[in-house]
């Protein structure tokens, strides 16, 4: 399919040989976890994928929004549990690196961090809120203690993608204010630090591959310097952070879901299955849900920021997982009986199209929010 063709060739072009790679590997087996891990996460870190959004003077590729969009919807057209495991990874580099953009925003511990990921191929695992539908992507999910040099950090983040291949965890914190009041910060936890553990928690075989599991975290050390928080001089850096990560979330994770569809499109068109003119609404019907992702990236790419880019990407979100559901079904029911019967791997792809609904925020926790925003308010999201 031409513009599926069109995104794998710039996959291929930032991250030589993976998709071949992919391609190899028999779709059962690509999304399965296997007994020592992913496969194909395995892959996408020996084809240099963590470099995605790292920005250039980082070794990383520095892609703009319509490129990665463009990349993800190629992994998720072969794995959708790749594409869905390292979403979280790239959201987090967008949300780390824009910080380290700016002179003097992040310690140097941070930036060694950051400095690291691509050189030695580090995965970031995201312990945000991404597992609740109704819930803020940034809201915090573990508790910290003051202690000697830092903080102690506990709590449990399930599902947390990428939790058996992760090298750093990146998690949303609870910090006790100095009135009492809560304040957020985000933590850069080192996967083998002591008192961080792994958990069998994804019981569904769509997108098991993507080793999404509970991860817990009791009495974690984390330096002080290792915390990412407000200043008097930057005040709203998370605040930003927040709605820039928000952006890059909902695109990177909507074009994930927009490549089970395509790649399902593509075998009924592949096959010649059903009328011409059933297969022509089916390919409209997926290209559409794409191109509205795809213009919501390149407005972004373009300029696009704040209350008005949050609200371009939710309505291209919600259009395109309304359509892609649609077009799963019917994919399905072009492909026959048969197809049906003698392999599971298409109905496996089919409902791997359906948990871009369980990503926050959900379309009820939206509806409000959005009303304001189209009425002339402002977009407040909870």
């Amino acid at each position: 399919m031409r513009t599926l063709d069109n995104a794998r060739d710039t996959c291929d072009r930032l991250h030589p040989g993976l998709c071949k790679a992919l391609d190899a590997i028999p779709f059962a087996e690509r999304e399965s976890p296997g007994d020592g891990g992913s496969a194909v996460i395995d892959l996408f870190r020996r084809h240099d994928g963590v470099g995605l959004l790292v920005p250039t003077e980082y070794g990383g590729h520095a892609a703009d929004p319509v490129e990665t969009v463009q990349v993800m919807r190629a992994l998720g057209s072969y794995s959708p549990s790749l594409a869905a495991g390292t979403a979280m990874h790239h959201f987090t580099a967008a949300m780390l690196f824009s910080l380290a953009e700016t002179a003097g925003r992040l310690t140097d511990a941070q930036n060694a961090v950051l400095a690291d990921v691509v050189p030695g191929r580090r995965l970031m695992a995201s312990g945000w809120s991404e597992g609740r539908t109704a819930q803020n992507i940034l809201a915090p999910t573990v508790n910290a203690r003051p202690t000697e040099g830092g903080y102690l950090l506990s709590g449990a983040k399930k599902p947390c993608s990428l939790a058996r291949s992760m090298d750093l965890l990146t998690a949303s914190t609870a910090l006790p204010g100095p009135n009492g009041t809560p304040g957020l910060a985000l933590a850069l936890v080192p996967a083998d630090s002591p008192g961080v553990s792994v958990h069998p928690f994804w019981g569904n075989e769509v997108l098991a591959a993507a080793e999404s599991d509970e991860v817990r975290l009791d009495d974690v050390f984390v330096p002080e310097d290792l915390l990412v928080t407000t200043t008097e001089d930057d005040p709203t850096r998370l605040d930003d952070l927040q709605t820039a990560g928000f952006v890059w979330f909902e695109l990177i994770i909507s074009s994930c879901y927009a490549g089970a569809a395509a790649a399902l499109v593509e075998e009924v068109l592949r096959r010649g299955r059903g009328p011409s003119t059933e297969r022509a609404q089916l390919a409209v019907r997926s290209e559409a849900a794409f191109a509205l992702l795809e213009g919501a990236a390149r407005a972004v790419r373009d300029g696009l920021a704040g209350e008005e880019a949050v609200a371009a990407v939710l309505v291209a979100r919600y259009a395109a997982q309304e359509s892609m559901a649609a077009v799963a079904d019917q994919a399905l029911e072009l492909l026959g009986g048969m197809d049906f019967i003698q392999s599971s791997d298409h109905s496996r792809l089919a409902r791997a199209v359906r948990p871009l609904a369980f990503h926050p925020p959900s379309r009820v926790a939206a509806a409000e929010p959005l009303l304001g925003w189209f009425a002339g308010g402002s977009l407040e999201l909870s």
